[in-house]
């Protein structure tokens, strides 16, 4: 499972506008499109699954180009790479580099206590299954742990 696959296993799909858990309007494959609570109806576009496709490849790139120098990122492997741009795609670059504790025990390769750490949090009582993956995958470093052997 590469970080597309797991990003459309999370976030689902929705050809038109939507509000996510946190009241913001989304579409797509989990894509912010507006302030939070902001009226659906000022949203009367719809896209398609190739066009939300590119939006979330392009959400990737800036993600990994935002992260890609810290140590934390460029010591883990590509599964809790994937898990460190998944939790900056849902909560934003900044949400990520809040969980500072976390991100030293990443940095410093303490991957259980990241991953408990992990679920200590606000997002883990926000969305509490996909934090719980998260940290599974962040604990044994294999996506396999989590999500099985899709894609």
């Amino acid at each position: 499972m590469d970080i597309t696959d797991l990003l459309a296993y999370e976030e689902g799909f929705s050809d038109k506008p939507y509000y996510c858990s946190q009241g913001y309007p989304t579409i797509g494959i989990g894509l912010k499109i507006g302030p939070k609570n902001a009226p659906l109806a000022n949203y009367t576009f719809r896209v398609s699954k190739k066009v939300a496709q590119a939006f979330l490849e392009e959400e990737i790139l800036k993600i990994r180009e935002a992260i890609s120098s810290y140590p934390w990122f460029t010591k883990s492997n590509e599964a809790r790479q994937n898990i460190l741009i998944s939790m900056a795609y849902q909560m934003g670059v900044k949400g990520l580099l809040s969980f500072t504790n976390t991100l030293k025990y990443i940095e410093n390769e303490r991957y259980i206590e990241a991953a408990s750490n992990m679920l200590k949090s606000k997002w883990a009582t926000q969305t509490p299954n996909r934090a719980r993956r998260h940290a599974l995958v962040m604990s044994t470093g294999r996506m396999e742990s989590a999500y099985g052997n899709n894609k």
